[in-house]
């Protein structure tokens, strides 16, 4: 299985990306996906995940701005991003697999698969 993220690029801050997470080798129509960032100096954090199907969830610091979408049809993977600030400035990682359980899914160790990130930048 593998996970490419794309979509990433720089911005100014109000401005909008659309990062996109295309994976082969196995269907993601009906499992847990996720979007999480990665500052540098920090740890990996949640931002967006689609709970198997049923639920969407977001992190705080990005409900109202960012939207996570899938396309079955594509097998991929989208997150929307507007109203950019500087402090989403980050890599953004897309990940999936694994039998991800609610109480788990802004944990980083529930998904087995991880893109290989792509960096935002957001400058002021």
């Amino acid at each position: 299985v593998q996970l490419q993220a794309s979509g990433g690029g720089s911005v100014q801050a109000g401005g909008s990306l659309r990062l996109s997470c295309a994976a082969s080798g196995r269907t993601f129509s009906t499992g847990s996906v996720a979007w999480f960032r990665q500052a540098p100096g920090k740890e990996r954090e949640f931002v967006a995940a689609i709970f198997r199907s049923a639920s969407i969830h977001y992190a705080d610091s990005v409900s109202g701005r960012f939207t996570i979408s899938r396309d079955n049809a594509k097998n991929t993977v989208y997150l929307q991003m507007n109203s950019l600030k500087p402090e989403d400035t980050a890599v953004y990682y897309c990940a999936g697999g694994g039998t991800v359980i609610l109480s788990a899914l802004r944990n980083p160790s529930a998904y087995h698969y991880w893109g290989q990130g792509t960096q935002v930048t957001v400058s002021s």
